[in-house]
């Protein structure tokens, strides 16, 4: 009877172990997933802020305009060529009310 008993606590013991094994491990498992999902998640918001920067950089004035000049074909217009253009008083009001 007690060696009975004996083997069944063995077993029980044996069992747990097996589990502590398998949880520790788990838990290292998960733990080192959440370590590189961290460092993702680190690089992934400097690549955000070098893509702002970036960003930034292109939609300034001066590299707007020189796009424009480059690929676009546009130029600045020279205050010799603008012609005003007067309206007459009366369309000036109809213009306004609308």
């Amino acid at each position: 009877m007690l060696t009975k008993i004996n083997l069944l606590l063995l077993a029980l013991v044996m069992g747990f172990g097996m589990l502590l094994v398998q949880t520790s491990y788990e838990a290292r498992r998960l733990y080192s997933e959440v370590d590189r999902a961290k460092a993702e998640g680190e690089r992934l918001a400097a690549d955000a802020q070098r893509l702002a920067a970036e960003r930034h950089q292109q939609s300034t004035s001066i590299r707007v305009e020189q796009v424009a000049r480059e690929k676009m074909g546009m130029r600045l217009i020279a205050p010799s060529v603008v012609q005003p253009v007067v309206l007459p008083a009366s369309a000036a009001i109809e213009g306004g009310k609308q």
